[in-house]
């Protein structure tokens, strides 16, 4: 994310109302976690999403220009997932994974991020199922995406494991759910959950697991 976004700021010369790449940043984290919130609850459209949380980031530095927003979304959804670079040890977790377990994915972002970067980044082969939001018509962290999920991959809730790196979204999400979680958090965020494992390196799945 951060790649694109400074590739961003640097393509629209946007150095010339904002101080530092960093500071576009930091502000549109800030506003695209309120806003995604408000998409996992369903009270925003996607393509209302995909250019508002750029309009709001602008109108901050005075820059009151909705085409650029529109413009700047767009570039955003389309280069995202050409960022391929993964967490440390995901190939090597990801083989040990498959070989046990049959391995799905259950996300709340757009299809045409999530599906094209799983091909980039070449790891596609290891998952059987991949639900988005959009094709169960549900967000995490409500029971019915959990529910379809499973449906779809006809996995059993004793059988399965959630592991996500979102408190939220993943962990109270499957909790609420009825399914054991691993709650991967490398930078160590303070929480007052309790999932039922917390990591903060991939590899640690092999103790899990």
């Amino acid at each position: 994310m951060r790649i694109t976004l400074k590739d961003i700021f640097e393509n629209h010369n946007l150095k010339k109302a904002i101080p530092s790449p960093d500071h576009f940043i930091d502000t549109f984290v800030e506003h695209n976690n309120k806003l995604w919130a408000s998409y996992q609850r369903g009270a925003m459209k996607k393509e209302v999403l995909r250019f508002k949380r750029f309009e709001v980031t602008l109108k901050d530095y005075g820059i009151r220009d909705k085409v650029l927003a529109e413009v700047i979304g767009d570039e955003y959804i389309n280069e995202s997932p050409k960022k391929t670079a993964l967490i440390p040890h995901s190939i090597e977790i990801l083989d040990y994974l498959h070989s046990k377990y049959k391995l799905h994915i259950i996300t709340n972002g757009f299809n045409e991020v999530q599906f094209t970067k799983l091909k980039l980044c070449g790891i596609e082969k290891y998952f059987d199922k991949v639900v988005t939001s959009e094709i169960s018509g549900y967000h995490k962290p409500r029971s019915e995406a959990f529910g379809y999920t499973l449906a779809s991959a006809n996995a059993k809730k004793q059988e399965s494991i959630m592991i996500g790196d979102d408190i939220e979204a993943d962990i109270i999400g499957a909790q609420r759910f009825g399914i054991n979680q691993v709650y991967f958090n490398p930078s160590g965020t303070p929480h007052n959950e309790k999932p039922t494992h917390e990591i903060d390196n991939l590899l640690d799945l092999k103790k899990i697991l």
